[in-house]
């Protein structure tokens, strides 16, 4: 029996197309597992072309799921950006719900990464601006009269393409808000992940867009990091109260992951960069709401903080002997004195 609702028909996808192109259900494509289910990568014949899908099918063994699956696919078949996960339609049939996107996880998610030792300043940065322009576009595009909370950002919901952009996903929580009234709270439970949620919910009761800002910034002090929102055991199990901390007392070199910082001290990496990065990051998780920045204006600053590290031309390492170097060289002098300049 399906319960497909009209306005999303053109979406629909037979059962035994998905089956086909996931092996049915194979374990060996299984490429993630979350809230609502497993995800499967598999190849779907659309339209005459092979295309590289996820699947994400909806687990009922223990009920619910259904306003989460509803919710992704009203929200996927709406948003079209390069930076958001791109929906190729769905199966609603035989008991089984289960959303098909594009493949865009070919390096995983972001929370695989945080520690990579080969994942560069300036890669990083490329993937903040990235999610930073799709949550602007979710919070304020002109070409719909209505914002998106997402409600859901963290470092598992950020997936990376081969060329390391980010798109994302996890719209099973998100919220549609008319553009005029996106600073109003919208009543709510508690949602979100440990770590990245908004202290304001208790206090006001509900969320905002200013919600998806917060999150945002502990996602922005992850990468610069190196390690996750929240930790179960050790000291500092929250990462936002630490950054805070450490970002208000002139510290956060202290608390730069290891490899990034030996990173950007082999290449000089510009200041000026980090230093906008850090005071961006730590501006979005103001304690008051209303001391945030709105999205378009962090992803201003962001993009800044990207073409400073971009443009940034480190000084020789050695300028004195480069220089003298160059001098006997052209002295024809070089070659009795070989051991002095190297």
């Amino acid at each position: 029996m399906t319960t497909t609702i009209p306005k999303f028909a053109h979406l629909l996808i037979p059962l035994e197309d998905v089956v086909k192109a996931t092996h049915n259900f194979a374990n060996d494509n299984i490429i993630g597992r979350g809230g609502l289910g497993h995800v499967y990568k598999g190849q779907l014949q659309r339209s005459g072309e092979l295309i590289k899908i996820s699947a994400l099918r909806l687990d009922r063994k223990h009920g619910g799921g259904v306003v989460e699956f509803w919710t992704e696919v009203s929200m996927l078949s709406d948003l079209k950006h390069p930076n958001i996960v791109s929906i190729v339609g769905f199966c609603d049939e035989q008991h089984e719900k289960i959303i098909v996107t594009t493949y865009e996880a070919k390096n995983g998610s972001l929370k695989e990464h945080l520690s990579n030792p080969n994942l560069t300043w300036t890669q990083r940065l490329k993937i903040c601006v990235g999610v930073a322009r799709a949550l602007s576009y979710l919070h304020y595009d002109e070409g719909r009269d209505y914002g998106v909370i997402h409600l859901n950002i963290n470092s598992s919901t950020i997936l990376l393409d081969e060329n390391w952009e980010p798109k994302l996903s996890g719209f099973k929580v998100s919220i549609k808000q008319s553009l005029n009234r996106m600073d109003r709270v919208i009543l709510s439970e508690p949602i979100g992940t440990i770590g990245y949620m908004d202290p304001e919910i208790e206090k006001t009761k509900g969320v905002t867009h200013k919600s998806d800002v917060y999150a945002f910034g502990v996602v922005l002090f992850e990468i610069l990091c190196g390690r996750r929102a929240y930790i179960k055991t050790g000291e500092n199990k929250f990462l936002a109260g630490l950054a805070k901390y450490h970002y208000e007392n002139e510290t956060i070199p202290d608390i730069i992951h290891p490899h990034l910082k030996n990173q950007m001290s082999k290449n000089q990496i510009s200041l000026s960069s980090l230093r906008k990065y850090s005071k961006t990051a730590y501006s979005c998780l103001k304690e008051d709401r209303a001391h945030r920045p709105h999205m378009l204006s962090i992803a201003d600053e962001l993009q800044k903080a990207f073409e400073k590290a971009l443009n940034f031309k480190p000084r020789p390492e050695n300028f004195v002997s480069l220089f003298f170097c160059i001098l006997f060289f052209s002295l024809g002098l070089l070659t009795l004195f070989p051991i002095v300049f190297f």
